[in-house]
């Protein structure tokens, strides 16, 4: 049977033995995935390739410490979104501030001011406006509702407080809702 018909499972054990050939066929599974998920964090087209890139080799290296927990793609992913955050970290010295130091608490207002039609807005539109928040919430926002991690998970990939993931959603969201008004 050729790789390319082969499950994820079977190309897994063959990399485990060293088959570049079958790391080859999970690469070009994946790679158009994993990119996206790099260039959402790094914001920057050769950046995430070299991320992503990155993030594979890791993978392969690592590929024994796989035991099928979870399925092989949620774990290549959470590979590259941690070397992606390492990635940007290093890059921007991406400091987050320990919200429960601050005075105050914002915490999500019942009902906005602003309302925005959702109706008429488009993928594109939500998207450019993610890409143009302040970083940390840029982060958080991907993390949050693209990539679906919970609170608890962003917490430990950002290793920030749980009050502190909290309130970034919560101003993420709400600078995004205020984005969002100001295009329609």
């Amino acid at each position: 049977m050729s790789l390319a018909h082969q499950n994820i499972e079977a190309l897994v054990a063959s990399c485990k033995q060293k088959d570049q050939k079958a790391e080859f066929e999970i690469y070009n599974r994946y790679s158009k995935a994993m990119y996206n998920v790099a260039y959402r964090i790094v914001k920057d087209e050769h950046y995430a390739e070299d991320v992503m890139q990155e993030g594979f080799l890791r993978a392969f290296m690592k590929i024994h410490d796989y035991k099928q927990e979870v399925a092989f793609g949620a774990w290549l992913k959470r590979i590259v979104i941690n070397h992606s955050i390492d990635f940007y970290k290093k890059q921007k010295n991406l400091q987050f501030r320990d919200f429960e130091e601050v005075l105050y608490k914002i915490e999500d207002a019942a009902g906005s001011e602003f309302e925005v039609d959702f109706q008429n807005v488009r993928v594109e539109q939500v998207l450019h406006a993610i890409q143009n928040l302040k970083d940390n919430y840029r982060m958080v926002i991907t993390l949050f509702f693209i990539e679906g991690y919970d609170q608890e998970e962003i917490t430990e990939i950002l290793n920030i407080s749980y009050a502190n993931c909290r309130t970034t959603i919560s101003r993420a969201k709400e600078s995004l809702r205020k984005a969002l008004t100001e295009m329609n």
